[in-house]
């Protein structure tokens, strides 16, 4: 009874994994050489101005008198 039980269990699941696994392989594709200009502009980068989101940062850290999450240090008081 517990051998048919595991089966009838394992084949939905199986099955879920190899749908799961099928679908998730056809997001991945293969960047064309002339495709990599447009997924290279700035617009594109998690973050295009690393200066700009750095000061950012640092202000904000400074105005909620906390820092966590980032690598700044200081209290609130805006001096480090």
């Amino acid at each position: 009874m517990k051998i048919k039980l595991m089966t009838a269990v394992r084949a939905p699941v199986a099955a879920l994994l190899v749908i799961s696994l099928v679908v998730g392989l056809q997001a991945c594709a293969q960047v064309k050489p002339w495709e990599r200009g447009d997924l290279a502009r700035s617009e594109m980068a998690w973050d295009p101005d690393p200066l700009a989101s750095t000061l950012d940062a640092h202000i904000y850290f400074a105005k909620e008198a906390s820092s966590g999450g980032s690598a700044a240090e200081g209290g609130g008081c805006g001096c480090n």
